[in-house]
This record gives C-alpha cells, sequence and structure tokens, in this order.
C-alpha cells in the first residue's frame, strides 16, 4: 500500500516492524537467489507471497504466507484469486521493467491482489469472465499504479491502495451495463438510506466483530480468517499487530459510540478502515512514538466516521466504498504531518 519504498519516495520511515525486511525469512538477501531449489522460481513466489504481505505494508513472505492461508480458509477459490491476481501483477510489473526494488518487496503485487479479490466477490468468482476480467485487471492496476506514483510523488504521498480503488470503482459501477460480466440479477445502485437496527452489541458480536475488522481488509466477513491475519500480523511483529488491534479498537468504538448499527459493527465493515489508517500513520510513513500513535488513532476514528459518507456517495451509483476511506483519510493526515515536526521526527526537542 504506499508501502515501504513509497514510505522513503514520499520521505517518511518505513516503520518495517522486526522480521519484515525484504532479505529475511527468505534465507537470502535477494529474495532467494542463493536457497535451494530453482531461484527463479523461488525469487518470483518470494515477491509474490510478499505482495499479498504488503496489503497491510510488510514485506514479508512469511506473513503472506499466512494470508494466502487465510484466504483459503474463506474459500478456495479467492485463496486462488488472490495468489494468482498477485503473480499477474508482479509478473507484468517485471515485464515492463518496474524497478526491481519495488517487485522485490512486493509493491506491485498488492493492488492487483485486491483487485482480483473484489472481482471475484462482487462478480461472482465461479464465473469465466470474472476470471478474465480480473487477469486483465491485474494487469491493468500495474499500469495505473505506475501513474498514480508519478503524480503523487510530486506532492511526497505514497499510492496506497488508490491505483485498486480507481479500478475497481470503475469495473463495479460498470458491470451491470454488460452482460456478460453481470450474473445477479438487477443493479446495485439504490439511493442511501438511514441507519437502522439495535446499536446494542453483544459481547461475543464484538469479538467476532474485531476479528473480522481484519478479515474484511480482503472482502471477507469470518472471524477465523481475520485470526488467521492477525497471525499473519503478530509473526511479523509485535509491535504492528498492536498499532494495527489499537486502531481496530478505535475504529469499532467509534462506530459504536456514533450509534453504527450492531450488525455493521459485527461483521466488520467498520474496522478495517481504522486497521490500515493506524498502520500507515504509525510505522510506516510516519515514526513510532507516542506522538504519532496518537495522531494515527485520531486518524483511525477519522475513517470510521468517514466509511459511511463514501458509502452513500457511490451507493446512486451502485458503487462501494471498498478502502477510500482509508485512502482519503491517509493522504490527509500525512499531508497535514509535514506541518506538524513533532510528528514527523524533525523537532530536536522530542
Amino acid at each position: 500500500m504506499g508501502h515501504a519504498m513509497d514510505a522513503l519516495d514520499a520521505g517518511g520511515s518505513t516503520g518495517e516492524p522486526e522480521g519484515s525486511r525484504t532479505g529475511g525469512p527468505e534465507g537470502s538477501t535477494e529474495g532467494g537467489e542463493r536457497a535451494v531449489g530453482p531461484p527463479r522460481v523461488r525469487l518470483f513466489a518470494a515477491q509474490v507471497l510478499r505482495g499479498q504481505a504488503q496489503v497491510t505494508f510488510l514485506p514479508n513472505a512469511v506473513t503472506g504466507l499466512l494470508f494466502s492461508a487465510a484466504l483459503f480458509a474463506a474459500g478456495w477459490e479467492y485463496g486462488i484469486y488472490g495468489l494468482l491476481g498477485t503473480a499477474v501483477g508482479t509478473a507484468t510489473a517485471r515485464l515492463l521493467g518496474v524497478d526491481h526494488e519495488r517487485v522485490s518487496t512486493g509493491l506491485e503485487g498488492f493492488n492487483a491482489c485486491l483487485t482480483a479479490l473484489c472481482f471475484a466477490v462482487f462478480l461472482g468468482a465461479e464465473q469465466v469472465s470474472t476470471a478474465l476480467l480480473a487477469a486483465a485487471g491485474c494487469v491493468v492496476v500495474t499500469v495505473v499504479t505506475a501513474a498514480v506514483v508519478r503524480l503523487l510523488g510530486v506532492w511526497g504521498l505514497p499510492s496506497l491502495t488508490l491505483p485498486y480503488c480507481l479500478l475497481a470503482t470503475a469495473v463495479t459501477i460498470a458491470a451491470p451495463g454488460f452482460g456478460r460480466l453481470w450474473h445477479t440479477g438487477q443493479g446495485l445502485a439504490a439511493l442511501p438510506l438511514p441507519a437502522s437496527g439495535t446499536t446494542a452489541v453483544e459481547p461475543a458480536e464484538l469479538a467476532r466483530g474485531f476479528l473480522a475488522g481484519f478479515a474484511q481488509i480482503f472482502f471477507m466477513p469470518q472471524w477465523y480468517v481475520g485470526a488467521l491475519l492477525l497471525l499473519g500480523l503478530l509473526v511479523a511483529g509485535p509491535r504492528t499487530a498492536a498499532v494495527a488491534c489499537l486502531g481496530n479498537a478505535v475504529g469499532v468504538a467509534t462506530a459504536w459510540g456514533l450509534g453504527a448499527p450492531a450488525a455493521r459493527i459485527a461483521d466488520g465493515t467498520m474496522g478495517y478502515n481504522a486497521v490500515l489508517v493506524a498502520l500507515a500513520l504509525c510505522g510506516v510513513f510516519l515514526p513510532v512514538r507516542a506522538a504519532t500513535l496518537t495522531y494515527a488513532l485520531v486518524g483511525a476514528a477519522a475513517a470510521t466516521a468517514l466509511g459511511p459518507a463514501v458509502a452513500a456517495l457511490f451507493a446512486p451509483s451502485g458503487g462501494h466504498a471498498f478502502t477510500w476511506p482509508f485512502v482519503l483519510t491517509t493522504f490527509v493526515f500525512l499531508a497535514g504531518a509535514k506541518s506538524f515536526p513533532r510528528l514527523t521526527g524533525s523537532d530536536a526537542g522530542d
């Protein structure tokens, strides 16, 4: 998501947690060239797994392997779409000659991973047309990523999941207009309605919703998928997992405090943007310190409040919020941080 290389391009800190450097888990400084087995295959496999992990800013192949296992736990088709989508995006970047460091750390795979999963979830994973569109989309999103990186680099901002959001929004809104792509009957366009349903959350629902908040980063509602994803974060580093948990908790608390329906909290849709914002603003693009943690948690609350606004904005066209709240909130908070020396680490007296 904007991630290790984007953090450097944006003038921030990579904030990589312990064990997440690109040469660590694979036993090679170049992703496996000197490891036992076919070097090219091992290298490409490591790049793909890092691409999976980069959905949460982590160039860690072990974390990516756990993330892939989580997707297979949700359904074998989602595991396949996630892996092959990441592979197509990574291979496209390699063929186009994208900077080796970006490819090696997985920065050219995560937007493709999310694009493929998005199409599988919203257009039907079992459809041949979905598989073909996902493959094409993973190629296109690589081009969109290059354009976004270049454009946002002018302002020192990372690309995050903006390439995926742009493509996913365009395709899901356009899909009902094509009979070979849309297989679910009527379109989803509808006027937004006020929140309804009980706001009382049972403890069991709260626990499931907390774990599902991690799973919803990959569109999955199952709590056990979220538990595997959290394990992947923990493997990358306890600090990373702690920040993600705090962000998730703030998202859930903000949603409950504002009166979100209990069902929205229980299915995890009120927590996933908060997780991503917290990770981005504390340890990836800003250094880890008490001030940035507070700043990140404020951002997590803001992204949670922004979620229904984005959903209402896209509802009349049949679109979805995706990770737009995370992208927009992070852009604003990163741009603002440049004016706050205590956040950027340039305040010598801190």
